[in-house]
């Protein structure tokens, strides 16, 4: 993803935003505001909600990770995600 992320997008977020998403601690992250703060270029404060397998948030977080590794994602018509 090289475009900045917008309230309401659904992500991906992944080892490949930051290693601290790798592995099983990757999560389906729904943004709810995008904080104006200084960061390295590349790099992006987010904040928003984790969603469990159902679409449901189940924690509110912000976190630090790399526009480039992020993954868009839609909401699926079985109420399931997938990748975009």
């Amino acid at each position: 993803m090289t475009a900045h992320p917008s309230p309401g997008d659904l992500l991906r977020v992944d080892g490949c935003a930051s290693v601290q998403f790798a592995g099983d601690r990757a999560l389906t992250f729904r943004v709810v505001s995008v904080p104006d703060r200084p960061t390295y270029q590349g790099w992006i404060w987010l904040t928003g909600y984790v969603l469990d397998h159902r679409g449901l948030a189940t924690d509110k977080r912000e976190i630090y990770v790399q526009l480039a590794g992020l993954h868009p994602l839609t909401a699926g018509t079985t109420g399931t995600l997938r990748r975009s």
